[in-house]
């Protein structure tokens, strides 16, 4: 089994003095690496009956499509404010400065569906909140949340756990 951190790139102030980027680049061009991520990434919930994948704009699409395929669901985007062409639900989350908006079709997801939320890194957990608390005005129903990465010491884990989404992830780093 390959140890997906080897295949993950650190790029130190990045981008900005003390921050740590984690840069999955280097995951996605390893054929093996990517395989075993989108593998792990299934493998928790393999028997829950997934209808639906959610990845968030841009690299949760990238995990959360093959995530899909590997779980015989179909695939959701939840995109940046704009860039979707029919009727949406939108939700705004707070950034370092500022805010931001992210937006579902209104009918991409119905009542009830099982849905996971996949995206590439969760550090404070804003985006993977605001993703949620969008899906949920679906009334869907969020079986779990998948990330690559998680920055455990910004504790978005626990802010996604607190409402009651059980969170997996494949990769930890301490720090920021």
């Amino acid at each position: 089994m390959l140890d997906l951190q080897d295949h993950i790139r650190t790029i130190p102030d990045f981008p900005k003095p003390g921050i740590m980027y984690r840069d999955i680049t280097t995951l996605l061009s390893h054929p093996a690496a990517l395989k075993q991520s989108v593998i792990d990434l299934s493998a928790p919930f393999k028997e829950s009956q997934i209808e639906l994948v959610a990845g968030i704009d841009a690299r949760g699409f990238i995990f959360g499509t093959a995530v899909a395929l590997a779980l015989g669901a179909g695939f959701v985007p939840i995109r940046k404010k704009g860039k979707l062409p029919f009727d949406t639900f939108e939700q705004d989350y707070a950034l370092e400065y500022g805010t931001d908006t992210l937006q579902i079709h209104a009918d991409a997801v119905s009542k009830n569906q099982r849905v996971l939320l996949i995206d590439d890194l969760i550090a404070t957990g804003g985006t993977a909140e605001a993703a949620i608390k969008l899906l949920q005005r679906t009334e869907c129903d969020v079986v779990g949340a998948g990330f690559v990465i998680n920055l455990p010491d910004l504790e978005g884990s626990i802010r996604i756990q607190s409402m009651g989404v059980p969170v997996t992830s494949l990769v930890s780093y301490g720090g920021h």
